[in-house]
């Protein structure tokens, strides 16, 4: 019995004073931290990078050529005779 309780002891100290738990705890605050910023930056930017992006295909859809802007077609590859 008392051999089982020093192996218990020993082995809980062994992994309680290790601290990868804790270097994980740090890096999951990390990564929630740039979430929340990444997300408030969507959220005040939203709407300005729609109305650019909004612009830009208005501006390309009156701008295209006559034709509906199909590309010409190529020659083919053999030559003209």
């Amino acid at each position: 019995m008392i051999n089982q309780y020093n192996f218990l002891t020993t082995w809980l100290k062994a992994h309680t004073k290790s601290e990868r738990g804790a270097a994980m705890v740090e890096y999951a605050l990390l990564v929630a931290l740039i979430a929340i910023v990444a997300i408030a930056a969507l959220q005040l930017l939203g709407g300005t990078v729609s109305e650019n992006f909004d612009t830009i295909n208005n501006e390309l859809v009156e701008n295209r050529p006559a034709g509906g802007g199909e590309a010409p077609a190529e020659a083919p590859a053999g030559g003209a005779g």
